[in-house]
Formats: C-alpha cells, sequence, structure tokens
C-alpha cells in the first residue's frame, strides 16, 4: 500500500547558505571573545626590540618603568619600596615567582640596572625583561 504518489515526491535539500551565515556568525563571536580575554595589565611603553625575543608565560609581575623614571605595577603607579617589600613577599610564598621589567627604550641603562640591582638584593633572581620581536624598524 502506498500512501504517496512518487510523482509528488520532492527530494530532501540541504540549505548551504543559512549554515555559511551561522558559521561566520559563531567565527566572529569566539574571536571577539577571545580579544577580550587577553590580558592587558600594563602601560604603553616603546619597548626595543630584539631579533630572538621569545614569547614566554604570563608572568605575575609586570613592572613597567617609563621614560620619566616613574614605576607602575600593572597599572597602576607604585614606589620602589612598596614595589620590592610587595615581590619579596611574594617571593617567599611562591618559590617559582617571577618578575618582568618593561622599560622604556629610551631610559637609562644604569636605571635599568639599579631595578634589577634592587630586585636580585631583596632575593628575587628570576627576571626578564621585554622587548619586541623582530627587526626595528
Amino acid at each position: 500500500m502506498r500512501l504517496r504518489d512518487p510523482r509528488y515526491f520532492k527530494q530532501p535539500s540541504i540549505m548551504i547558505i543559512p549554515m555559511i551565515d551561522v558559521m561566520f556568525f559563531l567565527l566572529v563571536f569566539f574571536m571577539m571573545t577571545s580579544l577580550s580575554m587577553v590580558d592587558l595589565r600594563t602601560m604603553g611603553v616603546d619597548l626595543p626590540f630584539a631579533s630572538q625575543a621569545e614569547q614566554q608565560p604570563a608572568a605575575q609581575y609586570v613592572v613597567t618603568l617609563r621614560r620619566d623614571g616613574s614605576l607602575w605595577l600593572d597599572d597602576a603607579p607604585v614606589d620602589k619600596e612598596r614595589l620590592l617589600a610587595s615581590a619579596r613577599e611574594q617571593q617567599q610564598k611562591d618559590s617559582r615567582f617571577n618578575v618582568v621589567v618593561r622599560a622604556d627604550k629610551g631610559l637609562d641603562y644604569g636605571t635599568v640596572m639599579g631595578l634589577l640591582d634592587d630586585f636580585k638584593r631583596v632575593g628575587i633572581v628570576r627576571i626578564g625583561l621585554a622587548a619586541e620581536s623582530g627587526a626595528e624598524p
């Protein structure tokens, strides 16, 4: 017993255009979401270039040394004594504690070395220097 006449039977079709629209929407959604997940906790400085600079995992302390000599911890200004005391306290809690120093390329070399020396004086030996990767334009 046949319920339908085969002449009126229509072949099913897959509508590909709405599927492409949905895929593009998901792509844009995930791109925008991933951009908001980037952790930008630092002040903008003009970093020096290094052709062999490597991307490292996120640091616990990102210290920015601006051209005017001011110190910033993440995005807040801080004085050197409070910065060193806080870093020493974190070092005692976590043996893998590390610091990344982002110094402006126009800054005096002695100022950067003085800050690194102060960190070593309080017992912090895992220190990194931030740089832009690639050749200088």
